[in-house]
């Protein structure tokens, strides 16, 4: 869900090949392919500007057509818990409450540790963008999962040091958004420095960075307040179908816009409180953001960094998909018992076994696939080179057994 990704695209980058070396036929899915969106050919511009689309219920009041950063979303409220404090040796003060917020002092205190994410989505010739929060000096970086969903190759430019780097993907949890990166060669690099989200009350204000619209360059600051804490969402894919639920997110009055997500809420004393991950409109004055008529939702930094520190210690699980991603090569839709394959690539590992366009998947190793969601998630548990046994419904009805060995694929 990038900022760019996850809706009508565009693409700049050079036709993508494939990993034998032949170039991708142009995108011509109305399906997503397993793991990863697909769309309908790009249109002319270079780049894309889908935002989330949002509908916001808070305590009765509805906050109609509003966008985020690249998913459909509903919105309720809910009273669920915050996770605990966790850093990555970085120590802060709680926030003092109501404590006047200085923009330009703060954001010159955070911008160095942000760096403007940007990824080659391979399979549908495109582009995406968005933001990152370096941990470590050595090129550990925070980032939501969507924005590198999708991605065949990955940089990150340090707003620090100026200096763009290749980024591997250490690992993700696509039910909680949140993806670890691991930046090459670096070394140095100026850290973010972690506050307390439990510390953060209605009211507080805060300061959203990030690389608004995918520009590049320095951050632009979109300061703002609490507006209300523990907030649910219910993220549906556009392009996709599936849906994720994030769980006690904070809600902030300011204009956290298209390719913020992943980027800094910080607060009045420079640290960083939440992971910018969805947001309303809002517009853009003298080149800074207003936060009048903006909303904005992020994941605390407690739950985030709690997650990325499993991630850095290759704790894998139900949710947390260590290392490379798996990949069968097909694309699906939501089909009756299971994922009804609806295109496959040519060459991959789904067509060299057998599977054709309207076979159903129900099951991978015994495991039930009852639509499309279950399936990516499945397939999260896996890894390059797994030999995998489907179950398989074919169109007539009959049910067979089909062996595929996994291939390495775009990030989950």
């Amino acid at each position: 869900m990038s900022e760019y990704d996850r809706g009508p695209q565009g693409g700049y980058y050079d036709q993508p090949r494939d990993q034998w070396g032949q170039p991708y036929p142009p995108p011509q899915y109305t399906q997503p392919m397993y793991g990863y969106p697909a769309y309908e050919p790009p249109p002319p511009p270079p780049r894309r500007h889908p935002l989330r689309a949002l509908t916001v219920t808070v305590v009765a009041i509805a906050l109609a057509v509003v966008a985020g950063l690249g998913i459909g979303h509903l919105i309720s409220a809910s009273n669920s818990p915050v996770a605990g404090n966790q850093n990555f040796g970085f120590s802060g003060q709680p926030q003092t409450a109501r404590t006047v917020l200085d923009v330009d002092a703060v954001s010159a205190k955070v911008n160095p540790a942000i760096v403007n994410i940007t990824s080659q989505l391979g399979l549908q010739g495109a582009a995406a963008a968005g933001t990152g929060i370096v941990l470590t000096a050595d090129g550990e970086v925070l980032t939501n999962n969507h924005v590198v969903a999708g991605a065949t190759s990955i940089k990150a430019t340090s707003i620090g040091t100026g200096r763009t780097y290749r980024a591997e993907v250490v690992g993700y949890d696509r039910s909680e958004d949140v993806a670890v990166l691991r930046l090459e060669g670096a070394s140095g690099l100026p850290t973010a420095v972690i506050g307390d989200s439990s510390a953060v009350q209605v009211g507080d204000q805060i300061l959203g960075l990030g690389n608004a619209g995918g520009r590049g360059g320095d951050p632009v600051p979109a300061p703002g307040t609490v507006a209300a804490l523990d907030q649910s969402i219910t993220a549906s894919d556009e392009s996709t179908g599936s849906s994720e639920q994030l769980t006690g997110v904070i809600q902030v009055r300011a204009d956290i816009q298209s390719g913020d997500s992943g980027g800094p809420l910080v607060n009045a004393d420079a640290q960083v409180i939440g992971v910018n991950t969805a947001a309303s409109t809002g517009y853009q004055l003298n080149g800074r953001r207003s936060g009048a008529g903006g909303q904005g939702f992020a994941i605390p930094i407690n739950k985030a960094v709690d997650i990325a520190h499993r991630i850095v210690a290759g704790t894998a699980s139900d949710k947390i998909h260590i290392g490379k991603t798996a990949f069968i090569g097909v694309s699906v839709s939501d089909g009756q018992g299971g994922a009804r394959i609806r295109q496959v690539v040519p060459r991959g590992p789904g067509q060299r076994a057998g599977l054709a366009a309207g076979d159903v998947i129900t099951a991978i190793d015994g495991r039930a696939t009852g639509s499309a969601t279950a399936l990516t998630a499945v397939m999260d548990t896996h890894h390059p080179g797994d030999e995998l046994t489907l179950t398989v419904v074919d169109a007539s009805g009959g049910q067979r057994q089909v062996q595929v060995k996994a291939i390495e694929g775009p990030v989950g």
